[in-house]
């Protein structure tokens, strides 16, 4: 045994939705379920344990404008811990920020490389902008550079159509989907509209995140599919402002986006009752701050989410989702501690009473 003080997590430990324990031991950063024998300098901290919260999209790394630097990117991720957010999968990022991982202090990251989007037809400064030819060999390099994951723009505004648009072929989806699956990533797609759906599922993706467009008609078809939705709905929130401000160049689409707005919790709740699996993201980064995971689950709620099932969306679920351990034996010791059951009120997630990472309590 090291000369790191032993935790002891006392009260109620949610290893799951239904399995609940007394208490659990943190040893040399990673967890036990036993009480080590020898322990002398023990620390106690009581309360209701969760595992790590999971933001399933999140952006460390990336500003209004592109990429930031080193110093603005651990802001990000520091305000992430805060609010008990210990494991992000990076749904996309022009920055490098492989350098996090050397930090025990800081959330673990599964990244996706950078977004792929079509030519013109993104955010200036996030993305590789290319065109549908070339759209399997990024989708492979990205692959390479990620952590499991690969992320496609799937639609944005044509300004020759006036409104969302599909970026991509379906013929030159399918091949991107398929490479990405043999060289072992799974693949997401930002979509907003209803139109880019159909061929993207059907080309083999894993994920869309937002969502906005899933329809009665396509719900069938992501559920028996088992592609699952990150909607985003802290995110979602900002359309009617994104509307008003396109109003004048293009009302078609300002239109578009204030029906998908209107609809969100509906579109939410339909999928959530077909059986798609749900998860959470907030879209961190880019024009919203870190440290919104809470917010996000009591809009889940807002939506017609059970309690318990917005929070396994950001637990036990997600990790298991994203092939990271909760709090199994032997597991590193990230979780979060607050003062009464989140499985009753998903508002206790605002306010974290202790925030352990790798097991040192760092907040």
């Amino acid at each position: 045994m090291s000369d790191h003080p032993v935790l002891h997590v006392k009260g109620r430990v949610l290893a799951g939705p239904d399995d609940v324990r007394d208490e659990l031991w943190v040893v040399d950063g990673w967890i036990s379920h036993d009480r080590p024998g020898g322990a002398r300098d023990v620390r106690t901290v009581t309360g209701w344990a969760l595992p790590g919260l999971v933001d399933a999209h999140c952006h460390v790394g990336l500003g209004a404008h592109g990429p930031v630097d080193a110093d603005e990117a651990e802001k990000q991720a520091l305000a992430d811990r805060e609010a008990g957010t210990l494991l992000i999968r990076d749904a996309g990022s022009p920055s490098d920020t492989r350098w996090v991982d050397d930090r025990d202090d800081l959330p673990k990251i599964i990244r996706a490389g950078r977004h792929i989007a079509r030519t013109r037809r993104y955010i200036r400064g996030y993305a590789h902008e290319i065109e549908p030819d070339d759209l399997v060999a990024y989708v492979a390099q990205e692959a390479r550079r990620g952590d499991g994951w690969v992320k496609l723009v799937g639609d944005w505004i044509d300004r020759e159509v006036g409104d969302l648009a599909p970026s991509w072929p379906r013929d030159a989806a399918e091949a991107a989907i398929a490479e990405a699956h043999r060289l072992g990533a799974r693949v997401t797609a930002h979509c907003f509209a209803e139109n880019s759906l159909r061929d993207l599922v059907e080309a083999g993706i894993d994920c869309i995140e937002h969502a906005t467009g899933l329809t009665e008609d396509l719900i069938p078809l992501f559920a028996e599919r088992g592609v699952a939705i990150v909607p985003t709905l802290v995110n979602i929130a900002t359309f009617p402002r994104l509307a008003d401000g396109g109003e004048s160049k293009f009302p078609r689409w300002s239109a578009h986006m204030r029906r998908l707005h209107e609809r969100r919790y509906d579109t939410v709740r339909s999928a959530y009752d077909a059986g798609i699996p749900v998860f959470v993201g907030t879209d961190a980064g880019g024009t919203l701050p870190h440290g919104l995971v809470a917010a996000e689950v009591a809009e889940l709620v807002t939506a017609g989410i059970p309690p318990l099932d917005a929070l396994a969306a950001t637990t036990w679920t997600a990790r298991a989702w994203l092939g990271r351990p909760g709090l199994e034996e032997g597991a590193p010791a990230d979780l979060v501690v607050y003062d009464t059951d989140p499985r009753t009120d998903v508002r206790v997630l605002a306010d974290p009473r202790r925030v352990v990472v790798n097991g040192r309590v760092t907040a």
